[in-house]
């Protein structure tokens, strides 16, 4: 057995074969990198369409070990290892491809889908339909991400029991340790893969990474036709099949930016004119043109969540701002965590501060909102410098890049007190962003915030998310501040919006706001009255508080609230009364 095989493939020395073994196991590595590439390039993907990044990259890890386990069941289907295996790495190369493309085709498509019926059919917009097939149409936009995810995990998953196959065919003999051979190859491989997604294609537009991980898997495959080409079956077909998705990939890498572009652009509705992929999240611009008279209408997204929208903005950022400075002894050292974009630290700048430090972690994000960025040689975020009126360049600045969690260690550690403490963070959508929500984290800030001074906690929606709402309150009376008060205001953009203020000695926030005498600055949207008037909420609001337990470290209950809260906003789940 041993010398007929070696005759098949006329390799006599057994230097022949370890380097036969060698390809192989190195074929394998690769290929474990491109399968978990893909991998995470799915899933950051559809959190961007989806709207919620961490429940799709947890489910789509989910989705494709699944398929991966049912591909290597599947394996032993086909009869042949070899022809088998050369033609997985083609089609994998062509799905893995095009995935992108195809969620964004898809997701663009069930968003005109309705208005194409309405205008065919010369319906008035309120009368645009939403259900039946139409329905059925955005559903299969939801899962498609997924659809293609189990696809692609179908046939990675047919890739070691393939490897292994073959190899026991070159060495003519069972082999022992075969699995723990391959499957440490395919451990390495994937751990080279995520430091290669991480370091060089997170940065990079999706469907361009996707090129680029396909032209990989494809080589791959070409290698291993060549090496066995006289064991495989249709080897002149298999090679054609190479030639034209590399091909069909040299056009993707043309093309698939414009045409992606032109998907994002149906998918947040407005034109697109600038979009990023950052180390911690995607940034996406938009510019809607409503008439020749009104000035554009700018919007910012993370992840595919808006951010701020230039119509309205200001409500959130003056609510978010003055009510805290009001409620606070002194306007002299604030600081923001969080609020990249400039926007609380422009209303912050003109109560007159000697120091203002904010806390960011995405310097991409920074830059996007205070210095020229250009694109084919054009400034795309000039209206973003205007609309925070170029804060960043206010000499009383003073940026820290860090984490929220751990940079403020630095910060108690210097003895640092400051008159106000804003914090402007992402909503806890994710199990990461909890940490932020906690008891920890406000005791951090407690020992931050000057005994006559105050804080204010953008705290997600009271009306769409009531118990996650309540939960910041619960949590920062857990963690030692005295007196703990909720507003909330409308912003157009988001809806109905709460905030969360407190003090550690002395009157309460309202008390105190009542009571200030200074006048407030000339330029701003919110009033005095208006601001003591958003310390009210209907009746009975705040009887099931008494429900509500404290956010600590490792809980997740702010988490899971606020993902319940979404999910049943989406029809995802039966909608629970809180009262």
């Amino acid at each position: 057995m041993r010398n007929s095989t070696f005759n098949v493939f006329k390799i006599k020395p057994k230097t022949k074969v370890l380097v036969y073994d060698l390809l192989l196991i190195t074929i394998m590595a690769v290929l474990a990198a491109c399968g978990l590439i893909y991998q995470y390039l799915l899933s950051h993907y559809a959190g961007r369409v989806l709207g919620m990044m961490e429940h799709a990259i947890f489910t789509m890890i989910g989705v494709m070990i699944v398929s991966m386990g049912i591909g290597s069941f599947l394996a032993k289907t086909v009869s042949c290892a070899f022809t088998g295996f050369a033609w997985l790495e083609a089609i994998i190369a062509f799905f893995g491809g095009t995935g992108i493309l195809v969620i964004g085709a898809m997701f663009a498509f069930s968003f005109i889908f309705p208005e194409m019926i309405g205008s065919n059919f010369s319906m008035p917009p309120d009368l645009v339909p939403m259900g039946g097939f139409v329905q059925t149409v955005q559903q299969l936009a939801g899962i498609t991400p997924y659809i293609i995810g189990f696809i692609i995990g179908l046939f990675i998953g047919m890739e070691i029991p393939f490897i292994a196959r073959v190899r026991e065919h070159i060495y003519g003999e069972h082999l022992a340790h075969n699995v723990g051979t391959i499957y440490g190859s395919d451990y390495i491989g994937a751990g080279i893969g995520a430091a290669i997604f991480i370091m060089f294609m997170l940065n990079q537009p999706p469907e361009e990474a996707a090129v680029y991980t396909a032209a990989v898997n494809l080589l791959a495959g070409l290698v291993f036709l060549f090496m066995f080409r006289k064991r495989i079956r249709w080897s002149a077909l298999l090679l054609t099949s190479h030639a034209l998705l590399a091909v069909m990939l040299v056009v993707l890498y043309n093309h698939a930016a414009h045409w992606n572009q032109s998907f994002e652009d149906a998918l947040y509705k407005d034109k697109v004119i600038y979009s990023l992929n950052t180390e911690f999240q995607h940034i996406t611009l938009t510019k809607r043109m409503i008439s020749p008279e009104y000035k554009p209408v700018y919007a910012l997204y993370l992840n595919g969540r808006t951010q701020f929208n230039s119509s309205d903005e200001r409500i959130y950022h003056d609510m978010l701002v003055h009510p805290v400075l009001l409620a606070s002894a002194r306007q002299k050292n604030i600081l923001i965590i969080g609020g990249g974009d400039g926007l609380a630290l422009r209303e912050v700048l003109k109560w007159r501060p000697d120091k203002v430090t904010l806390l960011e972690l995405d310097r991409e994000m920074i830059r996007l909102f205070s210095e020229p960025v250009l694109v084919d040689g054009k400034q795309v975020n000039k209206p973003l410098l205007a609309l925070n009126k170029n804060s960043f360049s206010n000499s009383s600045v003073h940026v820290i890049y860090g984490d929220a969690f751990n940079s403020v260690d630095a910060l108690i550690g210097e003895n640092q007190r400051y008159d106000a403490i804003i914090v402007d963070l992402p909503d806890p959508s994710n199990p990461n962003l909890n940490k932020l929500y906690t008891t920890s984290y406000y005791t951090k800030l407690y020992h931050l915030l000057a005994g006559d001074g105050a804080i204010v906690i953008q705290s997600t929606s009271p009306y769409h998310a009531k118990a996650a709402f309540l939960t910041v309150g619960v949590s920062l009376k857990a963690s030692g501040f005295k007196h703990v008060s909720r507003f909330h205001q409308n912003v157009p953009s988001f809806g109905e919006w709460g905030w969360t203020i407190a003090t550690v000695h002395g009157l309460s926030p309202e008390a105190r706001i009542a009571d200030m005498s200074g006048a407030m600055p000339e330029d701003t949207w919110a009033s005095k009255p208006l601001i003591l008037g958003s310390f009210h909420f209907g009746k009975g609001f705040f009887l099931s508080e008494v429900n509500i337990k404290p956010n600590r470290l490792g809980t997740q209950t702010m988490y899971q609230l606020h993902q319940q809260a979404w999910m049943q906003e989406q029809g995802m789940m039966e909608k629970k009364t809180t009262e």
